[in-house]
């Protein structure tokens, strides 16, 4: 099955858009798919969990997505999960996974609430390249 994993992002954070054109790029075998925390799934997904629908500003992972038993992974933990997945040299990063998850999420929080400043923001989210196109669920 193509897309077994669901990334939930910031439609307009430019650095959101910027992970899912590495992971793109990075990810022949199609195993991620992406869908903005903004769009009706994302809403969805979040509301379904207990999590407040108007809070972008979080990275979502949902691990095993359209399984039984899928996991929602949020944070330092999605960052982590998505790098392990790509394999290659990303792999290595998951060595700092050692540290306290309390003490990445805050580094987390930290440059999210800093990533519009850095990284831009979109007006709207933007639409992937046609060949991308089809691992966006729910544009």
């Amino acid at each position: 099955m193509t897309g077994s994993h669901l990334i939930l992002y910031d439609g307009v954070c430019g650095l959101c858009n910027r992970l899912n054109r590495f992971v793109l790029k990075r990810d022949p075998a199609a195993v991620f798919q992406f869908a903005s925390l903004q769009s009706r799934l994302g809403q969805s997904l979040l509301k379904a969990n207990g999590l407040d629908a108007d809070n972008l500003e979080t990275l979502y992972v949902v691990a095993n997505y359209g399984s039984e038993s899928p996991v929602l992974l949020s944070k330092s933990q999605a960052a982590f999960f998505i790098l392990k997945t790509l394999g290659g040299p990303w792999r290595v990063v998951t060595i700092l996974g050692i540290l306290p998850r309390r003490l990445l999420d805050w580094v987390y929080d930290l440059i999210a609430r800093n990533r519009y400043t850095v990284f831009g923001r979109y007006q709207t989210c933007p639409i992937p390249s046609p060949e991308y196109k089809s691992r966006f669920v729910d544009i």
